[in-house]
């Protein structure tokens, strides 16, 4: 292993059975663990935005850009942000790739592990270290001067980054198979429900085969909307408000008590949301009541495939009017139909939910074994 600088020593709280007795880590330097130095320039017409046959993946300061012709190198390196808003991000590439001017190229010493260099160097939070306000950036001279904790064998280093490499596999698979539920539900919208200008889905339950053409109606015909209010009251209870960001606080009233669908009336547009029971929404949201001949949770598949873009009333902060929401046309079932086909959208929608929590557990059961298993810089005796 190369000379690393002992500052002093640092004990992880997790550590394998088989470096229990082992001595603590050494604080020292970044530029005692890895070489760093930033990429080469590249033309942004050089860069597609697709890959090809003869093209190489290109990454800048905030990660990937696309695809170039040339390479600046081949093997598994670290890559760090060096400059634009998510400067001190880590990237692990492997194979032959281009690297910007705007990324550091981290090449690990002897004695020193390619993936648990990669894992340190995103543990160490970089971009607390970037300069400058207008466009934050990264030098290469207080990069090498940042301080870590290394182990001295280079085997104990192995072990933490095979651990974690299970563990970032494992996330993978499940974020493909929710990308992949997702993906279903999408594709199975756009079969169960008319295309436009049409009044028969392409997709249809046997027990509707013969029901007939759905009837197209405007939105004003099939339920009513009303306009969300600030919550100016400091107050606690068991009532959610909604802003269009989703969940913001808890309080003792409530604005409407029942299944709504709600969306965004100022900034985010395009995200609706189904909402049950009694809640509060503020004043950049609308929400829907009074339904006469459409249910709520079918409303809801309707407004999740509507581009709400497309109907924004603004040349700057996209908006929309409760006119211009009640004047819009869509082709509606019997309520059976709708009903069957909200309960089987609700059906993938619960899978995508508890997919969410699996991954959402999953990496935060990461982030918790990082923590245990790296020790804390600062930690150090004298």
């Amino acid at each position: 292993m190369n000379k690393i600088e002992n500052f002093g020593a640092l004990v992880p709280n997790l550590r394998f059975p088989e470096f229990q007795e082992a001595n603590g880590w050494a604080l020292s330097l970044l530029e005692t663990a890895c070489d760093m130095q930033a990429g080469k320039f590249v033309a942004a017409a050089e860069i597609s935005a697709q890959s090809g046959d003869g093209l190489f993946p290109c990454y800048g300061g905030n990660g990937l850009r696309g695809y170039t012709r040339t390479h600046t190198h081949s093997g598994r390196y670290s890559l760090i942000g060096r400059q634009g808003s998510l400067c001190g991000n880590v990237t692990l590439v492997n194979g032959r790739f281009h690297a910007t001017e705007h990324a550091v190229v981290a090449t690990p010493k002897a004695g020193i592990h390619t993936e648990w260099l990669f894992y340190e160097l995103d543990l160490l939070n970089l971009n607390r270290f970037a300069t400058g306000q207008a466009l934050p950036g990264l030098s290469v001279e207080v990069l090498k001067k940042v301080e870590c904790a290394v182990p001295r064998d280079e085997a104990e280093q192995k072990k933490i980054a095979d651990c974690l490499t299970s563990l970032d596999e494992l996330i993978t698979l499940e974020s493909k198979k929710l990308d992949a539920i997702k993906l279903h539900k999408k594709g199975l919208m756009q079969h169960l429900f008319p295309g436009d200008g049409e009044a028969v889905p392409k997709l249809r339950f046997p027990e509707f085969w013969e029901a007939g053409s759905w009837e197209i109606r405007a939105f004003k015909k099939l339920f009513s909307v009303g306009y969300g209010r600030d919550y100016k009251h400091l107050s606690t209870g068991n009532v959610p408000v909604y802003g269009s960001g989703g969940y913001m606080l808890s309080v003792d009233d409530y604005l409407y008590d029942g299944e709504s669908v709600c969306i965004g009336r100022k900034g985010t547009i395009n995200n609706p949301m189904l909402l049950s029971g009694r809640f509060w929404t503020v004043d950049t949201l609308f929400y829907t009541h009074s339904f006469s001949e459409c249910l709520p949770r079918f409303i809801y598949a309707i407004f999740q495939r509507i581009d709400w873009l497309a109907h924004n009333e603004a040349g700057g902060i996209p908006s929309l009017s409760k006119a211009n929401i009640e004047k819009i046309e869509v082709a509606v079932p019997k309520s059976i139909e709708q009903q069957k086909i909200a309960d089987c959208l609700s059906s993938l929608d619960e899978l995508i939910a508890l997919e969410v929590q699996k991954l959402d557990a999953l990496k935060c059961h990461k982030k918790g074994l990082i923590q245990q298993l790296f020790p804390q810089v600062g930690e150090a005796g004298a």
